[in-house]
Parts: structure tokens; C-alpha cells; sequence
């Protein structure tokens, strides 16, 4: 790709110097040079930052030759390549990883023990890289870790926040968000490439000119600039020297400051240029409940696309000048979600505009370079912009979905003569007082493929959301469930687990997922039994510890850790599992306890700053949590914990942990999770709906290794037109327990009133989350579950089968299903 170094003579000769050892002595010398030369320290301190500096420049020296190697072989080859293009990308901490895809992870433990150092003290020391918000980001990771192991020619395109994820911080139950200064000491990973660095325009006007030939030109003018600087980070690929890349691009200002108006006492006013540029890289997700806000919002979404669109133009041009008649041949776009589907405008604009092809030459190559993958089902997150802002932002780019549109309604008045209400329906613009444009339709209309995520989220997209136009091009939808890579979150995150594994069934499983199977004839094995268990209680002291430094609670591993951590949302459904917590407190309460498995209910996530209820849930959980945490009579057979500023490093620690996994959204809203496969990989049992990707985790693990409960799609469309859950909680005497003890002040005798909304929201008949709905059957669920734990030689087998059966939902799967039907790369070559 276009992101690792120019092929120059003087590149061509450093590959040809001899290759880095990679053992424990040599790792030692480069730590001890780069900690003494570069970083000006004398003296080892364990809780040194410099530590952890050192060990990623002696790693990212391994990294930089294998990286130069991967470019020279992608461009000798005349590769066809993909940009994907995402406005996440949650990659937590690098070095791990990056040891352990390299091979290296014992030689440079060695080389560190030798001097008093402990590797795992200096991974702690990293800052996870919170460039994403949930499962988004996290799986834009793990797709570029399994690209590189495949060997596919795949860049990454993205945007360096100065400020990531906020950190979560809990007072008095309430979330409070502090900003993630993750920059704060620096990023040893990232290598500035100034040279490469674009110019994107804002503002202005869009005007029409005659060139040199004397042919008629839209040019867009009068516009405010910002530069667009890239960064680029190693991806290593697992065991294949393969190093791809991931490229981030930071706003800058073209004049950063104003010395006259500094000069002139005017000292805000000398950066403000500087300031207002920043802005647009400065927040992952700037709260949109404001006009400012929706509008910083469109600028990073078309300062990414026109960033890195231009940057791949850049490198099509020095190799193949102005001519574009291969560029659809060589290049695909994949859009990670509805936030880049700008690109598809930009790219009509900057083959028209600036490269001089004519509208029809570049429709087609647009059109057979864009693929687009949808990742929600709620209308809401499909991003739609109004026309008004996108005149005063982008004007030239409005005139282009004008265009788009005019010739997509013609497209479908072809197919569908006189109807009016289809082209109503399908129209890029919604009309109405304040027309708006709808970026998921740009995306469909731009692109040759559009795939969903989890079988059964493929197929309501295409009866429902988007049936219009699964019905005009039927053959551009298809479906690629996700996956996570298990080489971050088994073998890097469980080594106990892991180590076992591969003891009884080899390590090929690191590359080939499905080799887990192998573990199937073990299931029933006592001895092989007991070894799983104790991997399994060695982790959960490791989360007990964890949990203590961070809550002061005393927890027991002997209990049923039950487990909910994800992104808070009301279709996630973090309240249902809070109403079966207060449901098992009154429970014990009254004395119906008998028989009871001691359970730690875990909860953990982050709520959209703006986004209210989910703020006010996560005040219900931990008012909760305090008052039964606080009860001596509760607290031995029940524990609930909100892990706070939950993360990606987080998540590490707690999948190899949990027992029972919570999975429990309202069906048909989840697109696919993909928590839900790094814990039953990790040999945690599922408790769900038919949502997402839990149908096929339950086809593959079998109907007996999962817990299922709650309404299905069609139950629920059927019921939704009569849905009374006043009724249903007042014919259910557990849930009207359940909410009488949260109507009666119990969790909240100091603040009257603050569940109000809360509870009203369930009692709500246009409640679209269903909640009421599906509690008789989640207890139900969860009684069952509470009756597998009990047996303890039954759950182990229950948790050995999960993980054997998670093969399929490895991203090494899911990027071949991309690359077979959508990209059709072939591998990168190092021979």
C-alpha cells in the first residue's frame, strides 16, 4: 500500500541489509540502547513509562523491516488492494500482540526477567488506543489483525483523536465522562508521513469554469482549508511477517497562527484557525443533540473520506499517471458503516473535478469500487445530514448527490414506471420542511456490494429496511457474519486456556479456528475436566483482583460470574438484567433462597454522553449494586459490580473470567455483537435472544449448550400492535414485585424520584425494547442456567463445547468470505 516507505534505490538497499535477530539477547540490546540513547535514562525503575518505550521501539525495529518488505512486495506484484475505510478503530493495547503475532513474546520476557523486569508490568504501562466506541471499532481491529495474517493487501483508514473514548468515571452512581488523554506520553507506534499529507476543503462555493480544452468544469471556490497529516501504525500479521497498515489522519490548520492579530492583543483570535481546524480530529463522536455538533460530525466524516481517497489517488498517479482505466480493476473501497459513505461522493467529485474524467467514466468506476457494510438496524444510526448544513459545509458535494439522485430516480422510474411512492421511499433526498440527505441510501446506490453482519441482520435488511432496494439489485446484498480475531482474545488474553489447548490438540488453531473442534472428544473427560476448570479459576482470581483495586469488594470465585459488558443502550437491554438482579435480591430478602448458586452479576460500559436514559441506567445499576453490596444478608450469595471506564484492556481481563454470558437484546436489533464470541470462545455459556449472531452461536454450539429465551422477531412485530406491559407486570407476581421494589425508594431513599423514567419507560406500550415482554422467560432462562452450574461436570463440558464450537466466528473466516465475494484480493508474496 501506499503507507509504508517510497521505493527508492536507498529503500531497496536496506531491505537487502541482514534481518534483526530475534532473540532474547539481541531484543536485550536494543531495549537497553534505546532506554539509555534515545530515551536519556540511567536508573530501571518498575513503574517507568520509559520501560514500556523501549521495549516498542527494540519491537517496532522487527516490525519496520518486515513492514518495508510487505510494501515492496504489494507494489512489485501489482496488487489489488482495499482501503477500508472506518471512523473507528478500537485497537487497545499494541504490544502484545504485536510480540506475540512476531513470535517473540518468551525472548523478550527473557531478555527482561534478566534485568528484574516483569513483561506483564510493562504491558500494563500501555494507554489503550480508544480511537472507537464499542463493537464497531473493536471489530475494524480485529479485521485488519486477520487481513495481515491472511497476507491481504488491506490499509486502514482513519482518524487520530487527540482525545479518544472519554474515561468513565462513577460518582455517586452517575457516570461522569473526563477526557482520554491517551497522547498525554507519546505514541511510540505511530511513524508521522508529512510527506503524504492532503489539503481538504470546507465552505466556499460550488462554480463552473471553462478549462484549457474549453470544456466546462465545476470547480468548488472561496473555500476554508485544513490539512490533513497522516500517521501510520504497524499491523502485524500472526507468524507471516506480513506488516500491514493502519493510517490516521490528524487536522492541522494551513496557517496555525496570525502574528499581526497576536501582536495587535487579539491573542485567541491569532489561533483561532489553528483551533478550529484541531477541532475536527480533537473528540471521537462529538455529542450531535446540537447544530455544532452535528456539523463537527460531517467534517470528520469528510475529512476521513476525502483524506484518504486523495492519498490513494496520490499513489495510483505515481504509478500510473492520469490514466484511470485500471483503477477500478486495482482498487476497492470497503466503508466500515454509514459514517464514510460520503466517499462516494468525494470520489465522483475528485474524478470530475480535479482528474477531468467525464460523469459516466467515473459513476462506473464509483460503482465498482465501493462496498458498503451496514451495521445496525435502527433507522436512527443511519446517519442522515440535512441539505441546508451540507450547502454551507460541502456545497460542490451537494450538487453531486443532486446528480446522483437525478439519476438514480431514473433508474428506478425504468424498473418501476409512475411510482411515485417508490421514488419517494428510495430518493437520496428526504423531503419535507428541512429536507435531508440519507447517507446509508448514498452508500447502496455507490457501491456493488452491501452486506450485513449476522445472518438473520442480512436478511431483515433486506426484507426490511432496505427491501426497495434488495428488489431493484437483489444480487449486491450478501452476508458476512463477523468474527474476532483469537489470536488478541484467546491466545493473547487466556494464556492458561490457551496453553491447555494447544497441549491437547496443537496450536494450528492460532490460524485455523475451526481446529478447536478437537477439543469436542475431551468434553467428557475428567481429568481434562478438572485442568479446565482450574484455568478457568485462575482467571477469575485474576478478575477478583482486578475488581478489588478498582471497587474495594471482596469477591469470591467460587461464584457464578454473570456477565454484561457493552456499550449501554436500551436495545441492549442492561435494565432487563438489572430487573432478574433486584428480582434474585428480593428473593433472598424473603427467604426463598434455598438452594441458591452464589452469583456475581458484572456490569460494564459506556453511555453516549448525551444519550440520557442510557446515563440513567447506569445510575439504576449501581444504586443498585450499592445497596445490595451494603447488605450483610445479601452480599455472601450476591455480589453486582459496574466495572467503570469499561475498555478494550477491560475486556481482556473479564471474557476469560465470565461464566454466563449476556446476550440479551430485543430480536431484531441487534445487528450481530461480537462479545458474544469472545466469551464463548473463551468457553463462557450464553444466555439470549434470536438476535444477531446468537442464532448461529446457538446452531453451532447446539440448543443444550445455550440458554435461550424472549420473544422472536415475528412474536415481536405480532405483538407490538396490542403490547400492554402494564398487564404483563401485573400478571406476573415476580415482575410486579421487581418493580414495586423499585417504585418503593428502596435503592433510592435519598433521591426520590430518579427511576421514574426509568421504570416508566418499561411500563411504556410504545416501548420498542419490549422489556416487560421477555422477563417471565429470562427468569425462566436463568433459572435453567442456575440449575447447569449447580452440576459442576456438566457446565465444564457445557463450557469446553462453547469454545470448540466457536471455529466459525474467527475474523479469519469472516475476512476470507470478504475476499472471496467481494474483494478478490490474492495474498501478498514474501518469497
Amino acid at each position: 500500500m501506499s503507507a509504508e516507505p517510497e521505493n527508492t534505490n536507498g529503500d531497496r538497499a536496506l531491505l537487502q541489509t541482514k534481518a534483526l535477530p530475534m532473540t532474547a539477547d539481541a531484543i536485550l540490546s536494543d531495549f537497553t540502547h534505546y532506554f539509555g540513547r534515545l530515551l536519556g535514562r540511567r536508573t530501571i525503575s518498575a513503574d517507568s513509562p520509559f520501560l514500556y518505550q523501549a521495549v516498542v521501539y527494540a519491537a517496532r525495529d522487527r516490525l519496520m523491516e518486515r513492514w518495508a518488505q510487505t510494501r515492496n512486495a504489494a507494489e512489485t506484484g501489482n496488487h489489488r488492494r482495499v482501503a477500508y475505510l472506518s471512523l473507528e478503530f478500537l485497537m487497545g493495547r499494541l504490544l502484545r500482540n504485536a510480540l506475540l503475532n512476531l513470535g517473540i513474546e518468551e525472548e523478550t520476557a527473557a531478555a527482561l526477567e534478566r534485568l528484574g523486569i516483569d513483561l506483564e508490568d510493562v504491558c500494563d504501562h500501555e494507554r489503550d488506543t480508544g480511537l472507537g466506541n464499542g463493537g464497531l471499532g473493536r471489530l475494524a481491529a480485529c479485521f485488519l489483525d486477520s487481513c495481515a495474517t491472511l497476507s491481504l493487501p488491506v490499509i486502514g483508514y482513519g482518524i487520530r483523536y487527540q482525545y479518544g473514548m472519554f474515561h468513565q468515571r462513577i460518582d455517586n452512581g452517575y457516570q461522569i465522562e473526563e477526557a482520554d488523554s491517551w497522547l498525554r506520553e507519546g505514541f511510540p507506534w505511530e511513524i508521522e508521513r508529512i510527506e503524504y499529507m492532503q489539503t481538504i476543503h470546507f465552505g466556499g462555493r460550488s462554480d463552473l469554469q471553462v478549462d484549457q480544452h474549453g470544456k466546462t468544469r465545476h470547480v468548488w471556490v472561496d473555500t476554508h482549508d485544513v490539512l490533513a497529516i497522516p500517521y501510520d501504525i504497524p499491523v502485524p500479521g500472526f507468524g507471516n511477517d506480513i506488516v500491514n497498515t493502519l493510517r490516521l489522519w490528524s487536522a492541522a490548520a494551513r496557517d496555525e497562527f496570525d502574528l499581526e492579530e497576536f501582536n495587535a492583543g487579539s491573542y485567541a483570535d491569532s489561533v483561532a484557525s489553528k483551533n478550529a481546524a484541531e477541532n475536527i480530529t480533537m473528540v471521537l463522536y462529538p455529542n450531535a443533540e446540537t447544530e455544532n455538533g452535528q456539523e463537527l460530525r460531517l467534517r470528520q466524516q469528510y475529512f476521513l473520506a476525502s483524506a484518504s481517497l486523495q492519498d490513494l489517488i496520490r499513489n495510483w498517479r505515481k504509478r500510473h499517471g492520469d490514466d484511470f482505466s485500471q483503477f477500478a480493476e486495482k482498487n476497492c473501497f470497503q466503508l466500515n458503516d454509514t459514517h464514510p459513505a460520503i466517499a462516494v461522493a468525494e470520489l465522483m467529485r475528485l474524478l470530475t473535478d480535479v482528474h477531468g474524467l467525464d460523469w459516466d467514466d467515473a459513476w462506473a468506476i464509483t460503482r465498482r469500487t465501493m462496498a458498503y457494510t451496514n451495521h445496525t438496524l435502527l433507522p436512527e444510526a443511519l446517519e442522515m445530514w440535512s441539505v441546508a448544513m451540507f450547502r454551507r459545509l460541502l456545497p460542490r458535494l451537494l450538487d453531486i448527490i443532486h446528480e446522483i439522485n437525478v439519476h438514480f430516480i431514473a433508474e428506478i422510474g425504468q424498473r418501476w414506471p409512475g411510482d411515485n411512492e417508490r421514488i419517494r421511499r428510495m430518493s437520496l433526498i428526504q423531503e419535507g420542511s428541512d429536507p435531508m440527505i440519507r447517507m446509508a441510501y448514498l452508500a447502496i446506490v455507490g457501491s456493488f456490494s452491501v452486506n450485513g453482519v449476522a445472518e438473520l441482520h442480512s436478511r431483515l435488511l433486506r426484507e426490511g429496511l432496505f427491501r426497495d432496494f434488495a428488489e431493484l439489485w437483489p444480487a449486491r446484498f450478501n452476508n458476512k457474519t463477523n468474527g474476532v480475531t483469537q489470536r488478541r482474545w484467546l491466545a493473547a488474553c487466556n494464556p492458561g486456556l490457551s496453553s491447555l489447548i494447544s497441549e491437547t490438540i496443537g496450536d494450528g488453531w492460532k490460524t485455523e479456528l475451526t481446529e478447536l473442534a478437537g477439543l469436542a472428544p475431551h468434553a467428557d473427560d475428567a481429568e481434562f475436566q478438572a485442568r479446565w476448570r482450574a484455568a478457568k479459576r485462575s482467571n477469575k482470581e485474576r478478575l477478583v483482583a482486578d475488581l478489588a483495586s478498582k471497587t474495594d469488594l471482596a469477591i469470591s470465585p467460587d461464584m457464578l460470574f454473570d456477565v454484561q459488558v457493552k456499550r449501554i443502550h436500551e436495545y441492549k437491554r442492561q435494565l432487563l438484567n438489572l430487573l432478574h438482579t433486584v428480582h434474585l435480591y428480593g428473593r433472598i430478602r424473603r427467604g426463598d433462597g434455598d438452594g441458591f448458586v452464589p452469583r456475581l452479576k458484572l456490569f460494564g460500559g459506556k453511555a453516549a454522553p448525551g444519550y440520557v436514559m442510557a446515563k440513567s441506567i447506569i445510575k439504576c445499576i449501581n444504586n443498585v449494586a450499592r445497596v445490595i453490596n451494603s447488605d450483610p444478608a445479601v452480599r455472601d450469595r450476591l455480589q453486582v459490580v459496574f466495572y467503570p471506564d469499561y475498555n478494550v484492556s477491560a475486556m481482556e481481563k473479564i471474557c476469560p473470567a465470565a461464566e454466563l454470558s449476556e446476550q440479551v437484546s430485543t430480536a431484531g436489533k441487534e445487528a450481530s455483537g461480537t462479545g458474544n464470541m469472545k466469551f464463548m470462545m473463551n468457553g463462557a455459556v450464553t444466555i439470549g435472544t434470536l438476535d444477531g449472531a446468537n442464532v448461529e452461536i446457538r446452531e453451532a454450539v447446539g440448543e443444550d449448550n445455550f440458554f435461550l429465551f424472549g420473544n422472536t422477531v415475528e412474536q415481536i412485530e405480532a405483538l407490538r400492535a396490542s403490547y400492554d406491559p402494564q398487564a404483563i407486570i401485573d400478571g406476573d407476581e415476580d415482575l410486579t414485585r421487581v418493580m414495586d421494589l423499585l417504585q418503593s425508594g428502596q435503592f433510592n431513599h435519598f433521591e426520590p424520584g430518579i427511576f421514574d423514567a426509568v421504570l416508566q419507560a418499561i411500563r411504556e406500550p410504545a416501548d420498542p425494547w419490549m422489556t416487560a415482554a421477555d422477563f417471565r422467560s429470562f427468569i425462566d432462562a436463568q433459572a435453567a442456567a442456575e440449575d447447569a452450574y449447580r452440576n459442576e461436570e456438566r457446565w465444564t463440558r457445557m463450557s469446553i463445547l462453547n469454545a470448540a464450537c466457536s471455529g466459525r466466528f474467527s475474523t479469519d473466516r469472516t475476512m476470507r468470505e470478504y475476499n472471496d465475494d467481494i474483494w478478490h484480493l490474492e495474498p501478498i508474496s514474501l518469497a
